[in-house]
This record gives C-alpha cells, sequence and structure tokens, in this order.
C-alpha cells in the first residue's frame, strides 16, 4: 500500500508529551526554605494545585543535579538565593483526571534550605509569596500532602538546630 507524497498518519494528539499526561514521571525538587522561623511558600499559579500554597520548586533539567535544580528553580520562581542543607523526604505525586487516566505524575525531592539574600517575589510559577510560621500552616488552604511535608521540614530544621539562635519569643 502506497501512501501519497507529503501524507503523514494522524498523531493521537489525546496524550500530551509535557507535563500533563506525561509518558513517564517527571522528577522534581520542593525547597523548604527557611528564613529565621518562618519557611517560604508559595500560591501556585498553574496546575496541579493552582491556586494553593505549596512549597516553591520545579522540574529537574537534563543533566542537573537535585541541589542545582532546587537553587535554579528559587531564583527563578522567587527571586532569592539559598544554601541547600539535606534531602528530607522524596513522594510521588500521581493525580489522575475524571476518566481515570494519569493526569499529572510527578517524584518530587524535599530539599531543606537556608535563605541567603533576595527578595522574595512571585516569579511566572507563583501568584503570591509569603513566608509562614509553623502554627499558620493550618490556617492556609494546601493540600494536606504539602501541609505534612511542611510541618515535618520545621521538626527536621529543629533538629538541625535553625533556631537556635532565635529567642524563645520570636518561635
Amino acid at each position: 500500500m502506497e501512501r501519497a507524497m507529503n501524507s503523514e498518519p494522524a498523531k493521537d494528539t489525546s496524550e500530551s508529551t509535557g507535563r500533563e499526561y506525561p509518558q513517564r514521571p517527571i522528577t522534581s525538587v520542593a525547597a523548604c526554605v527557611f528564613k529565621g522561623d518562618r519557611v517560604l511558600l508559595i500560591k501556585r499559579a498553574r496546575q496541579p494545585s493552582q491556586g494553593l500554597w505549596s512549597v516553591p520548586g520545579g522540574a529537574i533539567e537534563l543533566g542537573e543535579t537535585i541541589r542545582d535544580a532546587v537553587k535554579r528553580e528559587l531564583r527563578e520562581e522567587c527571586g532569592i538565593e539559598i544554601e541547600v542543607d539535606r534531602v528530607i523526604n522524596a513522594v510521588d505525586l500521581i493525580l489522575p483526571d475524571e476518566k481515570g487516566r494519569i493526569w499529572f505524575h510527578y517524584v518530587v525531592t524535599y530539599l531543606l534550605a537556608r535563605y541567603i539574600t533576595g527578595e522574595a517575589c512571585p516569579g511566572s510559577d507563583a501568584l503570591e509569596v509569603r513566608w509562614a510560621t509553623c502554627q499558620e500552616l493550618d490556617t492556609l488552604n494546601m493540600t494536606p500532602a504539602v501541609r505534612k511535608n511542611m510541618k515535618y521540614s520545621f521538626e527536621v530544621a529543629r533538629e538541625m538546630g535553625f533556631f537556635e539562635h532565635l529567642n524563645q519569643s520570636e518561635l
């Protein structure tokens, strides 16, 4: 059977090769950045979790280490420089659509970091940024998984001595 010149088979456009409906999980990073007794949060501008508070981060680029990726993401997304301390968790984020197809699939590595310099401001992936205390986490609209990881980041930061220089009244 011959195919006419310049005729190509129809492409299946029901599946994306991007972040929505991915062909494989997307490896990503999330930064739990502390400045004093507060952690940096962003209000997400895009799906997944659009309009909810979360931690800044994003996809790891080819050839990039997780430490380099999280530093780049914080510069791009929030305009700040950070010092990465350590990996504190890795989680799966798998979100199906209403038909049960995989809409998003991320493997997220959470890293503990300290604020170094810069004015935190929202980049293209964020609607707002804010610094929040551990107590404020319960009052903010975020997914249960993000809240759990953020509270855990406060525990690890406390164990690592992040808050030792603060007065008890500041905590």
